[in-house]
């Protein structure tokens, strides 16, 4: 069945399986490995990746599903060879450990990021209880989040420059 979707601002089309899952398209057709599978269950989100801006398990999701849709993988996050912000505070909070879970927690805190909203860590906590570390490094995590949204609300307030 033929697919077109655009990731991170590409296009492809490809014939796939109807049965095809969404993360063993994006890494073993497109090529971008930095999705991980974890439970195959969706439970885990370490697969999680936006579809149309919205968060998705990619392993729960079928290929076809997202045909003429538009897709960001976390290999979408960094620009012109400089980290995103989320990207950026994970690595100066040490927010990741053995870094599996790593995509998924940066693509579930992608869209709140983009909206400048500040959380608290109550909020940040409950914003990735559907991603799993099993590292249980979830204080660095929170404190990455914490961080980067502080960071994109402060971008995001016209009164900062003002005042600058």
């Amino acid at each position: 069945m033929k697919t077109r979707v655009t990731v991170n601002g590409e296009g492809y089309e490809r014939d796939v399986e109807p049965r095809m899952l969404l993360s063993d398209f994006l890494r073993h057709e497109l090529g971008l490995t930095g999705t991980n599978v974890g439970c195959e269950h969706g439970v885990c989100g370490s697969c999680t990746v936006l579809l149309d801006g919205e968060p998705v398990r990619s392993c729960t999701m079928l290929a076809v599903q997202c045909d003429s849709r538009r897709l960001t993988t976390v290999e979408g996050l960094a620009c012109d060879e400089k980290l995103h912000g989320l990207q950026d505070a994970f690595s100066a909070c040490h927010g990741l450990q053995c870094g599996f879970c790593t995509p998924g927690m940066l693509m579930t805190l992608l869209p709140i990021y983009n909206e400048a909203r500040r959380l608290n860590d109550d909020e940040i906590r409950e914003a990735i209880s559907g991603n799993l570390c099993r590292c249980t490094g979830y204080q660095q995590i929170v404190e990455a989040a914490r961080k980067a949204l502080g960071e994109a609300a402060d971008m995001a307030d016209p009164c900062v420059e003002s005042r600058a």
